[in-house]
């Protein structure tokens, strides 16, 4: 991960995931918080599912991207669906906005995960480091180096 919006992707889905992880346990309890889980079962299950796929988007790997994206768009997406649905038709509750923002802000982390491993997978096919590139592409490097290698002068005072 050598881009800071990759970074920035993996930081927001680890903060995402916590803060879930956070309600969850909440509502679990019986204590109100800033949503409400729309099945507790799927919300623990996609919690271990969504740890384990951003370890290994880290490592920058295609499958865990995908299988984030496909859990996030089974579980969020329907229920995003219906609440935006009762946002245009004025019917939704107050309470569950923030319920439909934290859906929406999960859909949009999911694509940009996926979109970010992709392109950085044809980056990995062909690398290319600027900083050390110079150094093993220079075939002339270790001859200029064996030429000068005794023609140090170093003033001294």
């Amino acid at each position: 991960m050598k881009n800071f919006s990759s970074w920035l992707i993996a930081i927001f889905a680890f903060m995402f995931w916590a803060f879930r992880l956070v309600g969850t346990v909440l509502a679990s309890i019986g204590m109100e918080f800033m949503f409400v889980p729309s099945n507790m079962a799927m919300e623990i299950a996609l919690l271990f599912i969504t740890f384990i796929c951003i370890c290994f988007m880290v490592k920058r790997k295609l499958l865990a991207a995908l299988i984030y994206l496909i859990c996030h768009f089974a579980y969020y997406g329907p229920t995003f669906i219906n609440h935006f649905m009762g946002i245009v038709d004025k019917t939704l509750d107050m309470d569950l906005y923030m319920t439909t923002l934290f859906e929406f802000f999960a859909l949009v982390l999911s694509i940009a995960a996926v979109f970010d491993v992709l392109l950085d997978k044809n980056r990995k096919a062909h690398p290319t480091d600027k900083k050390t590139d110079w150094f093993y592409t220079n075939k002339d490097y270790d001859r200029k180096l064996d030429e000068r290698a005794d023609k140090n002068n170093y003033r001294t005072m």
